[in-house]
């Protein structure tokens, strides 16, 4: 993890971000999770809440978000939820139109076979997707 959180933090310097304690601690936190975590939820992590505010949380999201090191999940009229870009990895993910609940599909992905013929028809570099299905919860239902 340790590896990952150093490759992220030189994504960012190489993005213009400043190498700060508080990003180092809020890509960690994003790293040690199976599941995307709210703002408040980062906030309130034992890593972070004794590192920086909310605020300053909020705006390193917005700042990760901006320069793609970070996916901005969820319902608009929701609490949106935030996951770690790593490369190599990818999640799908379950989204309850009903309660927000979002959780990570566990079966293969059915896109990526197409994303590589798409990347040799086209000659696309960096080449990616983003998969969400939307319905409702057990819980809901």
């Amino acid at each position: 993890m340790d590896k990952v959180v150093a490759e992220t933090v030189d994504r960012c310097r190489k993005l213009g971000m400043r190498r700060t304690k508080a990003l180092e601690q809020l890509i960690a936190t994003l790293l040690e999770t199976d599941r995307p975590m709210t703002l408040g939820e980062l906030a309130d992590s034992k890593r972070l809440t004794d590192q920086c505010d909310k605020a300053t949380v909020f705006r390193l999201l917005q700042r990760l978000a901006e320069k793609g090191i970070i996916r901005r999940l969820g319902l608009h009229e929701r609490a949106a939820y935030f996951t770690l870009l790593v490369p190599g990895r990818h999640h799908d993910y379950l989204i309850c139109t009903e309660c927000g609940l979002i959780e990570a599909v566990n079966a293969p992905c059915p896109v990526h076979q197409l994303e590589d013929e798409i990347r040799q028809k086209t000659g696309f570099q960096n080449l990616y997707h983003e998969l969400e299905f939307f319905g409702t919860c057990p819980t809901c239902a």
